[in-house]
């Protein structure tokens, strides 16, 4: 079955760098691109970054960009979101989404917690 498992959330003080994981499963993981989204309580859920299915491209927030990096790693199906100058506003629980550049398939993980606190 599809599966998108995100690891590597946690606890950071203000300034501090994590590692996000998305390890895909029981799809064309190289056929899909692939992003990462963040819902803070009480907000929205919003992209965060995107990558295409190869790799040629990406995108990022106003919010992130210069701070966060999206890559993939095709042979491992897992898509990364690197983390740096961690603020309290990226306090959320962050996504990773795959969309098919092919047909209508969208696949959610089931999310990982980010906490920016001192």
């Amino acid at each position: 079955q599809v599966q998108l498992v995100e690891s590597g959330g946690g606890l950071v003080q203000p300034g501090g760098s994590l590692r996000l994981s998305c390890a895909a499963s029981g799809f064309s993981f190289t056929s899909f691109a692939m992003s990462w989204y963040r819902q803070a309580p009480g907000k929205e859920r919003e992209l965060v970054a995107a990558i295409a299915s190869a790799g040629e491209s990406t995108n990022y927030a106003d919010s992130v960009k210069g701070r966060f990096t999206i890559s993939r790693d095709n042979a491992k199906k897992s898509v990364y979101l690197q983390m740096n100058s961690l603020k309290p506003e990226d306090t959320a629980v962050y996504y990773c989404k795959a969309v098919s550049d092919y047909t209508s398939a969208t696949y959610w993980g089931q999310g990982t917690q980010v906490t920016v606190s001192s």
